[in-house]
This record gives C-alpha cells, structure tokens and sequence, in this order.
C-alpha cells in the first residue's frame, strides 16, 4: 500500500476505526501493507530508494547505461527492498519459508566447506530429483537417505532461524527479522550474478553450466517470493502453474500437449535470458514507468492534488449531479497519475464520496460512481497507467503516437460516465451542492494554473519525439519549480527526500510483479502455449469477431481476479493478438481491445476491488456496490467493440478479407490474382481468378480500398474461407470524424438506455425504441445517425407530452 494511498485513509474522519480497517484489508488485496523500519534500517531502506531514484534519473537524463545495469540495478534494488519491508506474513507461512532458506544457506555451506566442486552438489541434488520421477517414490527416497546430512542441517537451521525470526518480531515490530535480511541477501547475490556475468550467459545461453542452474533455480525461487508477499498467493500460484505447466507437457490433453522441458531448462530459459525474469516486463518498468511514479510522487508532494480537487469542484459542483461530476473530472486528472484505479479510488474516494452522499446519492451509487471513473484514468494520457508503455514496447509504435490516438475513447470513457450520471441525478431529483461556498472556476484557474505545467512539459516533450524517460526527467523537475509559486507547497530538502522515498516505495507494487510476470510471458514463448491458445479462440469463435472478443473478454476478467490489472494486460495481449489479427484486426487495434478489457476485474462482479474499497468508503453493501459501478462502467465494454468494428475511432484503417467463397468443390486453384500490394481498387473490381469444380470463379472487391497483403499466389491450392488478398479502407478525415461523432452521439443515448431515464423515466417501449436508436447511433454512417436521432427524437416528443399531460392533471380541478 503507498505511502499516499495510507494519508488518504488518514483523513477519512468520518470513518470509524473498523471500518477503515476493511478498508486497509480490502486494498492488501492489491498490495500487502509494508513495514515503516525506524533506526538502521530506516536508513538502509531510504539510501536504496534513493539510489533507485537518482540512478533511473540519471540513465534517463544524463547519460544511458548498458542493458545489465539497467535492468538489473532496478530488480535488485526492488527485491532487496521486498524483503526488508514486506513481512513474511502468518507463523505457519514463516515456519515454510525459514525451511526453503535455511535448505539454501546450508547448500551454499555444502558446497563450500563439503564438496570440492559446485557442480558435483549440482549432480547429486538433479540425480535425487530425477531417481524420484524417473523409478519412483521408493527408489527416490532411499537415494535421498544418502543425503541426510543436508537435510538434518537444513532442519535445525530452520528452527534455529524461525526461533530468532519470532523474537525479533515480538522485540522489533517494525523492522526486518533476520530471514528477512538473509533473503534480502540471497535475492541480491542471484541478481548481482546476473549482472556480473551478463555478457558470459549470453556467450554460453543454451550451454549453461551447473553453477548457471543453481543460480537460476534460486532465482526463480526468490522472484515467487518477492510477489507473494506483496501481492499475495492468487498470483504467485498462477506462475508456479505456469512452471507446471512447461514441465509437465507430454502429459498433458492434446489441446495443451507439447515436448515438456527439465526444470533446469525452465528456470534457465527464465531467469538467465532477456525472456523471462529480465524480459519485456522489467523492460518497459525500467524504462518508463518507474519514471512516471517517481513524476507522480512529486507532482502529488507539489500541492498539484489540492488544484485536481478544487478545478472539478469549481466547474461541476454547483451543476445537477455536481459532486458526482467532481468525481469524474478528479479521476480523470488523478487517475493518469496514480497507475492504479483501487489507489484513485481511495485517493479522490476520500474527497468525493462523502461530497456525494450528502448531496443525496444513496451510499451504494456513491461508492460506484468513484471506481467507474477511476478505471478511466488508466486510458487517459499522458501516463495512462503502465500499460500505454508495454503497449509501445509490444507494438513497436512510438509512445506519443500511442498517446495520440489514446485520447478520443479516453474521452469517450469519462463522457459516458458524465452522461450517466447527469441522468441518475435527474432521475432522483440530486442538485448540485448549494450550501457551500467555493470560487468560481476562472478564479481557481487563475490561482493554480501553474500546477497543471508539469502535465503540459511532459505531453509536448513526447509529441516532439523526446523519450517517455526524457521527457519525466525534466517534468519532475518542474514539479519543484511550480511548487515554489505557493509559499504554503515549496519543495526543500526535506520535501524531495520524502518524494523520493514515496516514489521509490510505490514502485514496489508493480516492481513485485517483474519476476512472475516474466514466468508467464516466458513460459508462454517457450511452450508455444500463445499459438495454441490463439488456435483455440478461432476454433471457438468460428467467423464471428464478436464472439472472439466476449471470449478475450472473459478470459481478461477471470485473469484479473488473479493478477493486476497490468499484468493481466500482458498475459492475455500475448495470447489473444495474434488471433484477433487472424481476423483481420490490425496489431495496434488489437493491443488497445486486450488492454481496456484488461481493466475489467476493476468493476465486474465477483472481484471488483476498486468498487468495494469506494463501498467501504460509502458505507454501503459491498456486492450491491460492485454491480452498480459496473452499470456507470459499462463503457469499458462498448468502446472495444468500437475499435473492432469502427477502427478509424483509433485513426486506424478498416481491414476487409477477400476469401474464397463457399463452393461444391472442397478446394480450388489460384489461376491469376489482378491485383498487387498497395494498389487502389474499386467496389466490385475483379481481386483473383481461382478454378473451382471445373468453374472459373471471380473473387471481388466489396469496398473501395488498399490492397495490402496478398496471402495467395497463381498456382497455389485454396479452401473455402481462406484469405486471399486483405485490403484496408484508409482512415479518412471524413471517416475519422464520422466515427467521431456517431461514437459521441451514441454514447449520449447508451447512457440514457443504462439508466432508464431522459426526460423522465423510459416506458418498455421507450427502452427498446432507445436501444435500436443506440445502436444506430453508434454505427458510423450519416444514414444510420439520421435514423437513430429521428427516433431518439419520437422519444424525447412522447416523454415531452407525457410530461404535459401530467403537469395538466396536476394543475387540473381537485
């Protein structure tokens, strides 16, 4: 839990002592509450912090550094940290981890003091472990006798550590015991070979020796660890199954089957390679987003959170629904920043929550509206979470051409959140907040515009083509500089340092996940479990790209209830893109479906954590909560759709398959294909000659578009259904704002469908004729948009003369 995350909870007074607690208790489910170290190691603990800061500073600023360094320095520095501010967690879990240690330390004693050699250990611990799988149990355990030296050793030393590690905890509550500084040291000894003997594995990468395997083995042991005890089981059983899964292959359901590696082979390929451990994941959070939390904490320790606040409240506050509206604009503003909904949630929640409850939301709204704005901070530039990084690094686009086309359904999110809530207010009648005085907007501007410049640096320094990292070096420096505007905000010394360690430790969270998260990604390359899984999702869907991303859809949410929001991100874009592209979605578009779906465990029902945390907030029923933030969110699902079948949304061309029609004949010949790559063609131009069944069939352009690839040669063998040439409808200005507009307009009518309500509440009839209206609304045509406000229209003439009819009845004679 972050340091900021922990003063928000600070400053809900109108919170009793327990429920606060749930509150906490909720939230661990995101991250474990650390330890605050005083003495000592308050001071080993803030100079790693520090270090972390200056030296990614540095490398993004001043000068870069090799790959190792860069990579490395960040997960040493983050496990070290892990272990000395995480507890271990219940006696039961401490006793089991005391035994995986002292089985480490006295190895490390083996081979030093009783074998000669490294690799004869190597030997006899790898010939026990293959005795057990290869002549079973009986034969595995009485070989393992011959080792009862070891194990005798590793027992005592076990006790001897969880005796010492109960004392110091009952003496010292708040610092590390001596298991936790003894981890720290072995979690810094496997990564500092690493580092040290970098360029030597990748001379020897596929040939390594038995010191390589040892060290990997604890590696990947230590990386399970690190994540279990800041983000709990759920994620680091999802990983061990992972590893299970590589294993164990050959025995597996032919769906799932493959060659099955050794587990040497395993925790090799994934902690000595950049695949795994050290892999895109480690990449993209050293490069960019440590950067960003680091801005983050020092935006927030500028006194910028107080303008984030008082702006929306200026603006929305007075205005029907106000504090709700608040909610939306401080999460927008807050969300981008934060990296996490559940942290925006508690953070904005806080502030907002109560504003609407007094206002006349009932508790269970107000606690959802908060989290379904939350979630939207995750789409909205510039920061957009961590996950708008990884998207740039998987796709290989610039960050600021992410950026870009982010924007528009980022928007699109928090209009329908707007919209929504305007009419649930109308519905209940809630004005906005009249018994307070606050200034008006402009004057607001005028006294805190300055806060908002370190979002403006870092925006155009990344649209001028500077680095993400460059561009929050300089950004955060002038988070400094504004706060020296106000008397009452200015960073000395002091302020720094606490940003600093603020920044530093809120990286923990999501540094946590860097080992696991390389597990997965790893084991998913080295399997080939990606194809598969993509085989399987076509195989599924059939034809449909509809049903292909409900599948994507429930495969992100089930996920989620397992693993961060980012995390989820990754594993399922590397499963899931390459078969949405087998539907002729274009990569781009594909990583942006995977990623908001990714945000869904948010706000959907059973997991839904951000809504529970604004429901202990609220002081409403968690459940009841959970299913009204998904009701104001329900944007997060239309908005894929969107991308999917209207990509100019995304200033993304529309990707149309010419394929072989279906014939009597089971297979046909290409007898000449008229087209080339990057041609221009027509509606009805003939694409490709085939013979089918003795036929000469002519294969047709449906739209006016680009030929961009062709699948099929002259003399090639086809079947029913396959692609033959792909084309692309360019994303005109004019499609472009067709999209546009039909999305907002759709988005307008979709609200009112989501909460019964225009002028008054909607009839059956009215619901339904609303439905149609949304739908068309959304389709991106003048036609269908004409079509679809014309009935809007009908409803708004039969609400409005029901409405007339009810005033004169209530106007009529007694």
């Amino acid at each position: 839990m972050s340091d900021d995350t922990e003063k928000s909870l600070e400053n809900l007074a109108d919170m009793d002592a327990e429920d606060k607690k749930k509150l906490k208790k909720l939230m661990e489910k995101d991250a474990k509450t650390f330890r605050t170290p005083t003495g000592f190691w308050h001071w080993v603990v803030a100079s790693l912090g520090a270090v972390l800061v200056v030296f990614y500073f540095y490398a993004a600023g001043v000068a870069s550094v090799g790959t190792q360094f860069h990579l490395g320095i960040y997960v040493f520095i983050t496990y070290v940290l892990v272990f000395l501010l995480y507890p271990v967690g219940v006696t039961w879990i401490r006793g089991v981890m005391n035994l995986v240690l002292a089985f480490l330390l006295t190895s490390v004693l083996a081979i030093l003091l009783v074998y000669k050699d490294h690799a004869i250990y190597y030997e006899h611990i790898m010939g026990l472990a293959d005795t057990f799988k290869g002549d079973g149990v009986g034969a595995g355990l009485a070989q393992a006798m011959t080792l009862w030296p070891l194990f005798l050793v590793t027992i005592v030393l076990a006790v001897v550590l969880h005796i010492v590690d109960t004392w110091c905890a009952k003496k010292w509550d708040n610092q590390p015991t001596s298991s936790d500084v003894l981890f720290a040291v072995v979690a810094a000894g496997v990564v500092y070979y690493w580092l040290s003997q970098f360029e030597a594995l990748n001379w020897r990468a596929g040939a390594e020796n038995e010191l390589d395997a040892l060290i990997s083995i604890t590696g990947i042991l230590i990386s399970f660890e690190v994540c279990r005890r800041v983000l709990g089981w759920s994620m680091t059983i999802i990983g061990a199954s992972m590893i299970s899964f590589a294993y164990f292959g050959p025995y597996l359901p032919s769906l799932l089957a493959h060659r099955g590696f050794s587990f040497e082979r395993i925790c090799n390929a994934l902690f000595l390679t950049t695949n795994g451990v050290f892999g895109v994941m480690a990449n993209v959070l050293a490069t960019y987003v440590i950067l960003f939390i680091f801005f983050g904490a020092f935006l927030h320790k500028s006194g910028a959170g107080r303008f984030f606040i008082d702006l929306p409240l200026a603006l929305a506050g007075r205005s029907t629904g106000g504090p709700a509206k608040v909610a939306v604009m401080a999460s927008a503003l807050f969300g981008s920043v934060s990296g996490s909904a559940i942290a925006n949630t508690v953070s904005t929640g806080a502030f907002t929550i109560p504003l609407m409850k007094r206002a006349g939301f009932r508790p269970h709204v107000a606690g959802a509206i908060e989290p379904a704005a939350s979630i939207g901070g995750m789409f909205l530039p510039p920061i957009m979470g961590a996950g708008g990084f990884l998207m740039a690094e998987l796709t290989g686009l610039p960050y600021s051409y992410i950026m870009m086309i982010s924007v528009g359904p980022a928007m699109l999110y928090f209009f329908s959140v707007f919209c929504m809530i305007h009419f649930e207010a109308k519905k209940l009648n809630i004005i906005g907040i009249k018994d307070e005085e606050f200034p008006h907007w402009k004057e607001v501007l005028k006294a805190g515009w300055y806060y908002a410049l370190p979002l403006v640096i870092i925006t155009i320094l990344m649209l001028v083509g500077r680095s993400p990292g460059f561009a929050a070096f300089w950004a955060t420096f002038s988070c400094i500089a504004v706060s020296w505007v106000n008397k009452e905000t200015r960073m000395g010394p002091k302020e720094i340092w606490e940003a600093i360690q603020t920044g530093a430790r809120n990286t923990l969270i999501i540094g946590a996940t860097v080992g696991v998260i390389g597990v997965i990604v790893g084991v998913i390359s080295l399997t080939g479990m990606g194809l598969k899984f993509s085989d399987l999702i076509i195989a599924l869907a059939g034809n449909s790209l509809l049903l292909a991303i409900i599948l994507i859809a429930l495969a992100s949410l089930v996920l989620g209830m397992g693993v961060p929001v980012t995390a989820s991100y990754l594993i399922v874009a590397v499963l899931a893109v390459p078969a949405l592209g087998a539907f002729g979605v274009a990569a781009i578009v594909a990583h942006q479906i995977v990623y908001w779906l990714s945000q869904d465990s948010n706000i959907t029902p059973p997991v839904c954590v951000a809504a529970y945390a604004g429901a202990a907030i609220a002081g409403s029923d968690p459940w009841k909560t959970g299913w009204t933030a998904f009701k104001f969110a329900k944007m997060l699902y239309v908005v894929p759709l969107l991308f999917a079948f209207t990509p100019s949304i995304l200033f993304q061309g529309k990707v149309i398959d010419a394929k072989i029609p279906e014939m009597d004949a089971p297979f046909a010949s290409v007898i000449k294909v008229e087209v080339e790559e990057n041609q221009e063609v027509l509606r009805g131009d003939v694409l490709a000659l085939i013979m089918a069944g003795g036929e000469v069939v002519q294969v047709k352009a449906r739209r006016d578009a680009t030929v961009t690839q062709v699948f099929s040669r002259p003399g090639a063998m086809v079947e029913p259904g396959d692609n033959l040439v792909r084309t692309e409808i360019s994303p005109t200005p004019y499609r472009i704002f067709s999209s546009f507009l039909s999305a907002s307009l759709g988005t307008i009518a979709f609200s009112s469908l989501m909460m019964g309500y225009w002028l008054r509440r909607t009839s059956v009839v009215e619901w339904i004729l609303l439905a149609g209206a949304t739908f068309l609304l959304f389709w991106p045509t003048f036609l269908t948009d004409g079509i679809g406000l014309v009935i809007v229209a009908g409803i708004l003439y039969m609400q409005k003369s029901k409405n007339k009819r009810d005033e004169g009845l209530a106007t009529g004679p007694a």
